[in-house]
């Protein structure tokens, strides 16, 4: 990637996080719920949304020439198979790890199957590169990681370079905030609708917090009693302070 093509600004609008109501994971799973059930929003709509949110925050905070994705089986890890389309797209050197076998949900396989159509390169290990993105995990952790994500939060945690979290690092208890063993230590975390209650009680692995609009209209969260100004007027990645 040319510095001709890269973005030139890395700077995203800014919002206190004290303005922006914190949800818990069972609340977020209930705003998902009634978005696919009520609203007929589709599960593959929200997930772009989601990888292309990825996808922007790291080419304007990290401009990387090549970044891993590390990918786990469920939503979150779709998001992350969406946001090394549009790396791909935007010519950055991608590869892909899974966290899991090849037992994904049916979304997610979908967005895997694009890649492997694309020739971006799905690799048994990870591989070196100036960005790890992490997309393992997300709000639904119960416990310690284990297995092969146990494996790749390891990995990354070892690399020096930068971490990226989709929605809360992979390790993290999305709505207490306690930190797992192991658990990723990101320098930015890009939360997806609403933050979640764990991440301001654990900075040391969140670093920078961002939020991404995933497509959820305000009139849902309403529905459920949840009132605050507009957020994304100005673009739909927000910094939070």
């Amino acid at each position: 990637m040319t510095s001709a093509s890269r973005p030139e600004s890395r700077e995203f609008p800014t919002a206190p996080a004290s303005s922006i109501p914190a949800v818990t994971a069972e609340q977020m799973r209930e705003v998902d719920r009634v978005a696919v059930e009520e609203l007929d929003l589709l599960l593959i709509q929200m997930m772009e949304n989601a990888g292309v949110r990825l996808a922007e925050l790291a080419l304007r905070r990290f401009r990387p020439e090549a970044v891993a994705v590390l990918c786990g089986p469920g939503g979150n890890g779709g998001g992350g198979l969406v946001a090394a389309r549009h790396l791909a797209n935007r010519g950055v050197g991608v590869t892909v790890t899974l966290g899991a076998d090849r037992s994904l949900g049916e979304v997610p396989e979908h967005q895997l199957a694009i890649l492997e159509r694309m020739d971006v390169p799905i690799v048994p290990e990870p591989v070196a590169a100036e960005l790890v993105l992490d997309a393992l995990i997300g709000y639904s952790l119960r416990g310690d990681p284990r297995g092969r994500a146990a494996e790749l939060i390891r990995w990354a945690n070892e690399q020096g370079a930068p971490v990226c979290s989709l929605d809360v690092p992979g390790g993290l208890d999305a709505t207490s905030g306690v930190i797992g063993d192991p658990c990723i230590r990101a320098m930015a975390t890009l939360t997806l609708a609403l933050p979640k209650t764990g991440l301001a009680r654990a900075p040391e692995v969140v670093g920078e917090l961002y939020l991404a609009d995933v497509s959820i209209p305000s009139m849902l969260y309403s529905k459920m009693g949840i009132q605050f100004d507009p957020i994304f007027a100005s673009g739909p990645i927000v910094r939070l302070h």
